[in-house]
């Protein structure tokens, strides 16, 4: 059994994923299990409240790698913690959008977003995990990361006043329609009803709009993956870095929503932030190569990931 615990699994001994693994699940099982048990509307107050202890537990991860792997590693949790963070802050307007397509009212909404982090947490592992052995032995795809996130952060400054996607012609939600059975009225907090199928009349599973969400909502972070996993590999490729800061920046994410989605009209200019801090991440290699460094200091990026972070959200309150 020793023998197993201190076998290295993606460069760290099987202990160290077992443990953040045991932490997650234990953080799962409190949320749902104990806190939420029963359905409830979750306030602006418990909100901020429960965001606080889910910052404050990924800064004590962040403290612990400090201590345990050492200074760089712990300056680059920190950097991925901070940027994971403010990127799945920007998930929120998706998931608030999607929340408001379906009418589903905030009693409901606690539900949906736990199963929503439970499936990123799934689908963030396995994009990890199968990107992290490629990095490795193709170093040259980290230039591919870096162009994409540049082109991305381009993209959002170009279309920033771009009116938001209409959810009525969502491919993924026009294919349930019309190959599912669904139904347009909520159930309670129920994913799927049973009801007469409109064809033959017997009894048959149909999809409420609580599951069509949370489906929206589990693409809507594949799509969003696609720019946040690379943001994290360029600023380190160690996998267990990669994923807990990940993993810890998500978590919050369902606490943290209720205040956000109150509010969300206040962070207008957090887009253009985020586009500078993409163009910024995807720029770094280039930076370093002209300032003649070996590679761009970790705790020199932390700070400016933190500036323009906090600069975009001041400018925001200030602004609105």
């Amino acid at each position: 059994m020793e023998a197993i615990l201190i076998t290295e699994f993606l460069g760290k001994p099987t202990w160290m994923w077992l443990a953040f693994i045991a932490i997650v699940i234990t953080l799962l099982v409190l949320d749902l299990g104990v806190l939420h048990r029963n359905a409830k509307e979750i306030g602006v107050g418990e909100s901020l409240l429960l965001s606080a202890v889910y910052i404050g537990l990924g800064l004590s991860f962040g403290a612990w790698v400090w201590w345990y792997l050492g200074r760089q590693p712990g300056l680059e949790y920190l950097t991925g913690f901070a940027i994971e963070k403010t990127l799945a802050i920007d998930n929120v307007f998706i998931i608030a959008m999607i929340f408001s397509f379906f009418a589903i009212p905030r009693l409901y909404q606690h539900r949906v977003l736990f199963w929503g982090i439970l499936g990123v947490i799934i689908l963030r592992g396995i994009m990890i995990g199968i990107g992290a052995p490629v990095v490795d032995r193709f170093s040259w795809v980290l230039h591919i990361f870096a162009a994409l996130l540049i082109a991305t952060g381009v993209k959002m400054i170009v279309f920033a006043n771009k009116a938001p996607p209409d959810l009525s012609r969502n491919p993924a939600l026009k294919w349930m329609r019309h190959r599912l059975n669904v139904t347009d009225e909520l159930h309670g907090n129920q994913f799927f009803v049973e009801k007469p199928d409109p064809k033959t009349g017997r009894p048959a599973r149909h999809m409420t709009p609580l599951f069509m969400a949370l489906i929206l909502i589990e693409l809507a972070d594949v799509i969003f993956a696609i720019d946040s996993v690379p943001a994290i590999f360029l600023i380190t490729t160690d996998p267990f870095i990669v994923y807990t800061s990940n993993i810890f920046a998500i978590l919050g994410l369902r606490a943290l929503y209720f205040a956000l989605a109150a509010m969300v009209h206040r962070f207008t200019y957090l887009k253009v932030a985020l586009s500078i801090l993409l163009i910024f991440i995807g720029s770094k290699g280039f930076i370093a190569w002209i300032m003649g460094w070996e590679k761009f200091p970790p705790a020199l990026g932390l700070l400016i990931t933190v500036a323009i972070l906090l600069g975009g959200i001041t400018f925001s309150l200030l602004k609105t």
